[in-house]
């Protein structure tokens, strides 16, 4: 039998090129060496409390972009988190045996509460507990996470131990971080500090689905600096970032050719800008060309979401009934 990968992304916005080459072009490849599991995390999202539009919206723009990077429904498991019940069911089992420190101790809780005050919710504390039930539920024992999601990946594998051991049953197994490609891909945002991000600013990340017009205007306005002063002197980071980018979408020919300008301290950072948006757009036209025709096409999207909930349902469910089992749940 094929291991189970597991991956879900939060229906919080398109997906960039930070996404496809860092992750999405993985899952590709690999659905067909491993059983794997794509969902689009719409429970989640409701931390942020989104509109009932934007909700459906930003569902079907995942599903949709999923699809068009050419993740086969057939040979995976596509689905949309909130249409798989049981989902909730073990989330609220395993909720029954985390415990209020461990969840306060939460990197990533802390840094929301920072970031957002306003919004301390259950559902941010219990974050990591719904991500353990995503993983769980489907007895995944691959997940390929980034570091900043080792620590949830951790307590995902304390939680199903914790289980196991209270019910004396070696029941979930447990689930690690997996990197498909021996070269992890990290594509850097076009304002000059970090990683390519949806909550970085629409001007940092290049979207699939972006048209030429506005990948070259969002291109020209990336942050650079006066130009190099010294000969083969190192690139600032905005600098290196960008060269990161055309490593990633160029030729070999082309980045060495713009790698040879600046080290003549040469380089015009205009003329630079401007293949960098071109062959960025080569790269993401017959993406964009697969999304606008799939998000027309309502039926088949809808074929793939019942198709895809149906598939997920039946491992699901197999789960939940051994889980209640287990808890001792019987009925009359």
């Amino acid at each position: 039998m094929k291991e189970t990968v597991l991956s879900g992304i939060r229906s919080t916005g398109k997906l960039h090129i930070g996404n496809y080459y860092g992750a999405v072009k993985n899952f590709v490849q690999m659905q067909h060496d491993y059983n794997c599991y794509f969902f689009i995390a719409d429970l989640h999202s409701l931390t942020t409390h989104p509109t009932p539009g934007d909700l459906h919206g930003n569902v079907k723009h995942v599903l949709v972009e999923y699809l068009a990077c050419g993740i086969d429904p057939e040979v995976s498991t596509i689905y949309v988190q909130s249409d798989v019940p049981e989902i909730a069911e073990l989330y609220l089992y395993l909720n029954m045996n985390a415990y209020m420190g461990e969840l306060e101790r939460s990197t990533s809780f802390k840094d929301k509460v920072r970031a957002n005050p306003d919004n301390v919710n259950a559902g941010l504390l219990t974050y990591p507990v719904l991500m353990a039930a995503d993983i769980l539920i489907h007895r995944a024992t691959k997940v390929p996470v980034g570091k900043d999601q080792e620590q949830h990946l951790e307590m995902a594998r304390t939680f199903g131990n914790r289980f196991n051991r209270l019910y004396n049953q070696d029941y979930f197994p447990e689930p690690y971080a997996f990197s498909y490609s021996k070269n992890l891909v990290k594509v850097p945002g076009l304002d000059g500090k970090g990683k390519m991000g949806k909550s970085e600013g629409e001007g940092n990340a290049v979207y699939l689905s972006d048209t030429p017009e506005i990948i070259r205007k969002k291109v020209s306005r990336a942050v650079t600096d006066s130009g190099p002063t010294a000969e083969y002197q190192e690139k600032p980071e905005a600098i290196q970032n960008l060269f990161d980018l055309m490593k990633i979408v160029s030729s070999a020919d082309t980045l060495a050719h713009f790698d040879e300008q600046y080290n003549k301290m040469a380089i015009r950072y205009g003329d630079f800008k401007k293949q960098l948006a071109e062959d960025m757009i080569i790269t993401t036209t017959p993406m964009r060309e697969r999304i606008n025709e799939i998000a027309a096409d309502t039926s088949y999207l809808r074929q793939v979401a019942r198709h895809g909930a149906l598939k997920a349902r039946e491992s699901a469910q197999k789960t939940i009934r051994e889980v209640r089992e287990l808890i001792g749940f019987k009925s009359f």
